[in-house]
């Protein structure tokens, strides 16, 4: 391994380390989704695939 290759795999513990607990308090403190905030998702969604495959069909 290179110096820069260590570098990289410090530099990338070093991101994990930091931004693990936050990330895991971030999620502890949420609000919790709701159906409605399910639909916001699931409709766009299979229009995107809806769309894709309209297209794939065009071909």
């Amino acid at each position: 391994m290179d110096w820069m290759q260590i570098i990289s795999a410090l530099a990338l513990v070093m991101f994990l380390v930091i931004l693990f607990p936050r990330a895991m308090e971030m999620m502890r403190n949420s609000p919790k989704a709701t159906s409605s905030d399910w639909n916001a998702v699931i409709v766009p969604l299979v229009m995107i695939v809806l769309f894709i495959v309209l297209l794939i069909k065009l071909v």
